[in-house]
């Protein structure tokens, strides 16, 4: 129950700000209330869901403070993996190539920055940038197409990390997450008023 609705709010198919009820999971999934609670204040524990007393969980609408601060954590935890380095030269036949559209780049960054968190070898590291990717999923989802040239972008530092090009890759890390916390009022705006 809770992998189903982790991989429910990664994969964009809850909205930020969207009530998740309990009832509903419940009769979808065909179980009774209390797993599904269990799941989703364990979501909440995690940042994932947040807690609006009389009007249940939902997933969190950002703030631009929280926002930036999450774009600014994953920026800090991809920089110390390429300060560590990591364990292999060679490119990792597990990643797959960037998405042919816009549609799936989400996913696909999400995929790519636990692959570079991972080669790092550092499981603490590892964890948290799966945590805080877990956190953006929804905010990726949601803005699509507020971004100029994310394909390109997401591109370039797949072929970066494939290359091992580590100083080009850190340095395009950083780029990318400046821009996203440039954006920072915009997205919030634009997911605010979708949340409407």
């Amino acid at each position: 129950m809770y992998d189903q609705v982790k991989l429910g709010l990664q994969s964009g198919q809850y909205a930020p700000g969207q009530r998740i009820d309990p009832a509903t999971l419940a009769e979808h999934f065909r179980i009774s209330q209390t797993p599904v609670r269990f799941a989703l204040y364990r979501l909440m524990g995690e940042g994932l869901l947040d807690d609006h007393a009389r009007d249940g969980l939902h997933v969190p609408l950002p703030t631009e403070l929280a926002l930036r601060d999450i774009y600014d954590w994953m920026q800090r935890l991809l920089t110390m993996a390429c300060d560590i380095g990591f364990e292999s030269p060679a490119a990792d036949p597990t990643l797959m190539d960037p998405p042919k559209s816009v549609d799936n780049l989400a996913t696909y960054t999400q995929q790519l920055f636990d692959n570079i968190a991972s080669a790092s070898g550092h499981l603490v590291l590892y964890r948290s940038v799966q945590l805080t990717n877990s956190r953006l999923a929804p905010i990726r989802h949601a803005k699509m197409g507020l971004i100029e040239h994310a394909y390109d972008e997401i591109s370039d530092l797949h072929h970066h990390w494939l290359k091992r090009d580590i100083p080009t890759l850190r340095s395009a890390l950083n780029d990318y997450h400046e821009r996203r916390k440039r954006l920072v009022p915009r997205i919030v705006s634009s997911i605010n008023r979708e949340a409407l």
